[in-house]
């Protein structure tokens, strides 16, 4: 049913190394690499026959814009480190200090440099700041890959309810084709009424009508996954590949939940990113009561004593200290937010994990009551009611609503797979990583 690695069941079962939960395996590096190996003439990425879903969220991860972008803004904050812990561009003042009214008499020029710098470590804390909010932006786009793949899975899923909705309907469009064939008969006979031969055309006029809605639903769900995979929409989707049944799944406890996806949530980086952050910049707040400093020398030439040298030495004097005391206050208080939004961070995301496990619980649950108990016994009453029908036993409206009957069981279960894969898909994505084991 559904899960996030596809097994072949080509004899045997494949090496154990790296299982999935109750014993679904990883696939090797190598078929992962080929899943993006091959392109067709358009650009677009060759789709495994039948399409997987891990192949799906790959795809997705490497063609959605949106990664792109997150992946550029965390190249550029990666520059800005650099950029902050420089000192200023020193000034070169080309001057002339004196010139005489006298033509006959020499002007005085001169050319310094100047230099300031901090006598304090204001730009290495500045620095710090700047990687912190590096780290951030990595934790960010970690988090936009996990959500494009969160996305991608959903719209995969979907695909796949649309499709088996339509295989039911298909084959509950025979069997209303078989029951108008048999009240047909039994109105010939002379057994029936032909008000039950239009009854019965009636109901199989009806989902006739269902499929081709039907078929234009799953039309949209195409063009839904090819744009969550980044691919043209009108592009065609192959058969998706059998999923792996959900029986063996194992699932861990609350406690361990909690601790994994706080471990290796992308949350967990940027409220630890966040708190280095406003760290770094409170100690260059309080690095501002030291003073900076200037050096400035050049050449002079004056008119009477010829060419010479200059130096100058200067220091700033932060004497509005209530102005520094105010800002290093400020800085303290953004670090004291930071940490308690770690801390509400740390419970959201524990929270989201413990409630995912057990949406996943009830979800399996509900899939296995159906597809094991539920449709069983709808479908042993199916029989027995057409062979009544057909001997005169029973209305043609019990054996249309014995159908009806079989069809909302059969529809129900396979919405509980689509939930059941749902709820698994968020499991994986509250734990931290669509791609690894719970």
């Amino acid at each position: 049913m559904f899960d996030l690695h596809h097994r072949h069941r080509t004899g045997g079962h494949p090496p154990s190394s790296g299982r999935f939960g109750g014993g679904h395996p990883f696939r090797p590096l190598s078929l992962v690499l080929l899943l993006v190996a091959g392109s067709t003439q358009a650009g677009e990425p060759e789709l495994l026959q039948p399409l997987p879903l891990h192949q799906v969220i790959t795809v997705a991860g490497e063609r959605r814009a949106e990664i792109a972008a997150a992946r550029a803004r965390l190249a550029a904050a990666r520059e800005r480190p650099a950029i902050v812990s420089a000192l200023e561009d020193p000034m070169i003042s080309p001057a002339i200090d004196h010139k005489p009214v006298d033509p006959m008499m020499g002007t005085d020029t001169s050319i310094t440099i100047e230099q300031r710098f901090p006598l304090s470590r204001i730009l290495t804390h500045k620095r710090h700041a700047a990687e912190a909010d590096a780290r951030r932006l990595e934790a960010e786009t970690d988090r936009t890959v996990l959500s494009v793949g969160q996305d991608a899975a959903g719209a995969f899923l979907m695909l796949a309810e649309r499709r088996q909705m339509r295989g039911v309907l298909m084959q509950q469009q025979a069997l209303a084709v078989q029951i108008v064939e048999t009240s047909a008969a039994r109105y010939a006979s002379g057994a029936g009424t032909q008000a039950d031969v239009l009854r019965a055309e009636t109901e199989s006029a009806r989902l006739a009508a269902r499929l081709l809605a039907l078929t234009a639903e799953i039309r949209g769900a195409e063009i839904m996954l090819n744009t969550a995979m980044g691919r043209e929409a009108d592009l065609p989707i192959p058969e998706l590949a059998p999923l792996a049944e959900l029986d063996g799944i194992r699932l861990p406890s609350l406690a361990s939940a909690a601790e994994q996806a706080w471990s290796r949530r992308p949350e967990s980086a940027i409220s630890q990113a966040e708190i280095m952050r406003t760290q770094a910049e409170s100690r260059a707040m309080r690095s501002m009561y030291l003073p900076m400093a200037m050096v400035r020398t050049g050449m002079a030439d004056t008119a009477e004593a010829g060419r010479g040298y200059m130096l100058m030495v200067g220091i700033s004097l932060p004497i509005w200290v209530g102005k520094l005391t105010s800002g290093v206050r400020e800085a303290k208080a953004m670090e004291e937010m930071a940490v308690a939004d770690s801390e509400a961070m740390r419970r959201m995301v524990n929270g989201e994990a413990g409630a995912a496990l057990e949406s996943l619980r009830g979800a399996l649950d509900r899939w296995r009551g159906l597809r094991d108990d539920v449709q069983p016994r709808a479908e042993r009453m199916l029989a027995p009611a057409l062979s009544a029908y057909a001997a005169g036993k029973l209305p043609l409206s019990s054996v249309l609503e014995t159908a009806q009957a079989l069809r909302s069981v059969q529809e129900e279960r396979i919405s509980a797979e689509y939930e059941a894969g749902m709820a698994l898909v968020r499991v994986h994505a509250a734990l931290g990583d669509l791609g690894d084991a719970l």
